[in-house]
């Protein structure tokens, strides 16, 4: 049973990723999302959402107050949103209006928290410079589905590092005098 759970939300996980990187196609059905949330937790009953850390499997992982996870897109560039439209569905982001504030639980660092401007007008919240996105097959809090979904989303830590997020590949040495050690050293020339 719990094999076949993992299978499912791999499953589901994947299909949501390719929709991320595929251009909307038109549609026969009313609508393809009936049952994935909507693209923002309602926050206008409120003034104020607040970034909190939370224990997982994964560790401490930052949440928002109701517990829901929060990830970060490896694609997105130079701080700026690049998930849009259907991707935007699937990967929800943390959005506030403009009489709403961030506020930081103990172990988050204030100081992170920022906003950007997304392609449609809205503000989305930041931290550490990731824009922030909900997973809508989270079906509850806490659950990590979303978790390394095509090597590209994960989970965000107080620290503000991606955790399982794969190190960026280090620069290779442009001093070719190194190039010439390594050749020699490799073909036995001492």
């Amino acid at each position: 049973m719990i094999r076949r759970s993992h299978l499912s939300i791999l499953v589901v996980a994947t299909l949501l990723l390719a929709a991320c990187d595929q251009e909307p196609a038109p549609s026969n059905s009313a609508s393809s999302t009936e049952n994935i949330p909507s693209a923002s937790p309602s926050l206008s009953s409120t003034a104020e959402v607040e970034l909190v850390v939370a224990q997982s499997d994964l560790g401490e992982i930052l949440t928002d107050a109701d517990g829901r996870t929060l990830y970060a897109f490896t694609n997105d560039v130079d701080g700026q949103s690049v998930c849009n439209d259907d991707c935007a569905t699937n990967w929800p982001p943390l959005t506030i209006d403009e009489n709403e504030e961030v506020s930081a639980a103990a172990g988050v660092s204030a100081t992170w928290i920022g906003s950007i401007t997304r392609d449609d007008g809205s503000a989305q919240v930041t931290y550490s410079g990731h824009p922030l996105y909900y997973f809508a097959a989270d079906a509850a809090p806490g659950d990590t589905a979303g978790q390394g979904v095509g090597g590209v989303w994960f989970v965000l830590g107080a620290d503000g590092e991606l955790i399982g997020a794969p190190e960026p590949p280090a620069e290779e040495s442009a001093d070719p005098s190194s190039e010439e050690s390594d050749d020699a050293s490799a073909s036995g020339d001492y």
